[in-house]
């Protein structure tokens, strides 16, 4: 006899009414956790059981990155190696004309500070050449006649002396260093007013020796040599150079002085030509006069006094 199952025949619960519970269910928790909070702790849990399973599902993700920066082509790796290299160039050369335009400013404001000690006009030149004769000590600017330039024109730099033009051209001039031997400065030492002629020296060291420096003249290693004005040509007290050695041998008339130039004549570019301020007509006509009257009274006293001989030589003969 077979036995039947009888639950096979209970009747259970419709899944309608199941739907229903669990969605009031739910509505009843959103409810309660927004408005009491109350499943805080509960997602909070959750949430940290469930930290594997998201570091295990974002493992693929990590690996392959991680095998990707291990096996980078090495054809990539120079590529990007030597676009580097180009860029660190490009950053230098612009740091580099930074930096030289930051020290010609700096230059061409000390010459602007220079300009305010000396008296008359100046124009400013910019050295563009040197002499290829290695005996001759000149350079050459890029002003010439054009601009009002003169043979005999002092040429200064913002921390001393230059020297003068030798050579005008039209748009260019050639002016003839201190230190070259053909050159002869006046110049007088700061402290104690002492004066001197400077020229400079043969050869390759750019230093200057003070001529005709007696034994008993009072010149000291350290002295500031500055121009005396004297033949009218450069400004008066204008550095010129720092005394470097003094030489006193008995056995010599003469000291040996030698100095080196303020200026830096190798390396300086920006220099300024001086223009000495003319002499107003009315006091150059006055001064003319003057001179004519002297030499008119001279012309008479001369003939005077040869008529007067002429006398004397006449009664000697009678």
């Amino acid at each position: 006899m077979k036995v039947i199952d009888k639950a096979l025949f209970t009747k259970g619960v419709a899944l309608e009414y199941r739907a229903v519970t669990l969605v009031l269910l739910s509505a009843f928790l959103m409810f309660a956790d927004r408005r009491f909070d109350t499943m805080q702790s509960l997602r909070f849990a959750l949430a940290y059981a469930a930290t594997p399973v998201y570091w295990v599902a974002d493992l693929p993700a990590r690996t392959s990155d991680l095998m990707d920066d291990v096996f980078v082509s090495h054809t990539e790796l120079v590529v990007e190696n030597s676009r580097l290299r180009n860029e660190l160039l490009l950053a230098q050369r612009e740091l580099q004309v930074l930096e030289s335009l930051a020290s010609e400013n700096n230059r061409l404001l000390a010459l602007d500070e220079a300009t305010r000690i000396v008296e008359g006009e100046v124009v400013a030149a910019e050295i563009i050449n040197q002499s290829p004769d290695r005996q001759s000590k000149k350079v050459l600017i890029n002003r010439g006649a054009q601009d009002g330039v003169f043979v005999g024109q002092a040429m200064l730099a913002a921390d001393g002396l230059m020297g003068q033009v030798v050579e005008v051209m039209p748009r260019t001039s050639w002016v003839l260093l201190v230190t070259d031997p053909l050159h002869v400065t006046p110049v007088e030492v700061n402290r104690n007013g002492e004066r001197a002629l400077a020229r400079g020296l043969s050869g390759a060291s750019d230093q200057l020796e003070l001529e005709f420096v007696t034994q008993t003249q009072d010149v000291r290693v350290g002295d500031l040599l500055i121009s005396s004005g004297m033949g009218q040509v450069f400004p008066k007290n204008y550095p010129v150079a720092d005394v470097v050695s003094v030489l006193n041998d008995p056995g010599q008339d003469f000291t040996v002085v030698r100095a080196r130039p303020r200026a830096q004549l190798n390396s300086t570019r920006h220099v300024m030509l001086l223009r000495p301020s003319e002499v107003e007509p009315d006091v150059r006509d006055d001064y003319l006069d003057d001179a004519l009257t002297e030499e008119a009274e001279e012309a008479v006293t001369d003939s005077e006094h040869d008529e007067s001989r002429e006398e004397l030589e006449q009664g000697a003969q009678e």
